[in-house]
């Protein structure tokens, strides 16, 4: 359950300069109807639009949610779509990393919820991605190693997270030469109904 929060919602939209309309979705309607249904939903209120979004011009949100990256190669704030670029080649020491950190709490969460982080990336040429993350006594729902060359949003799932954990979801590049993330919107799981 979440405390409204109405005076945030120019955040929200000065850090999603990228239309996540433009990646591929990694997930389908059918795919989060195996996930989630609107029968499992717990109480409190629904919100549609997301709970924070950061990029490279907003990498801090409230409390100690934050941004963490790794062995970029640029951090571009001022194009059209701010991105932050990596080259696995430029970094063989150390794989580039895009982490994100995350409170419930400092958003008002007062009980356990099931929270969607969403990584818009592109990828220039095939890169292979490891995405994962910690939700303390809660679970992750991660897909496994991924490959792909393209437009394409990678989503990470923590579900029945206390709202006093701090928690972090992460892609990890582990092939492949130049991408570029975008943004990681936080969200709640979006609303899937059966068929009548």
């Amino acid at each position: 359950m979440f405390s409204a929060d109405t005076n945030d919602g120019d955040r929200i939209d000065a850090a999603e300069s990228v239309t996540f309309a433009d990646f591929e979705s990694d997930l389908t309607a059918e795919d989060w109807m195996t996930k989630r249904r609107a029968g499992e939903l717990g109480p409190g209120p629904i919100f549609w639009a997301p709970i924070e979004v950061l990029s490279p011009i907003k990498t801090v949100g409230k409390g100690r949610t934050n941004l963490t990256v790794i062995a970029p190669t640029i951090l571009q704030t001022d194009a059209t779509e701010p991105y932050a670029g990596f080259d696995l080649r430029e970094s063989p020491n150390r794989n580039p990393v895009v982490a994100v950190h995350f409170n419930p709490g400092a958003y008002g969460a007062t009980g356990l919820g099931t929270y969607v982080f969403t990584f818009a990336v592109e990828a220039y040429t095939r890169c292979g991605f490891t995405p994962s993350g910690y939700a303390g006594s809660g679970t992750v729902d991660a897909p496994g190693s991924i490959r792909f060359s393209g437009r394409r949003l990678i989503t990470i799932i923590l579900r029945n997270v206390q709202p006093g954990q701090d928690t972090w979801t992460s892609i990890e590049q582990t092939s492949g030469e130049n991408w570029a993330w975008f943004s990681t919107r936080i969200s709640h799981p979006p609303l899937v109904f059966d068929p009548i």
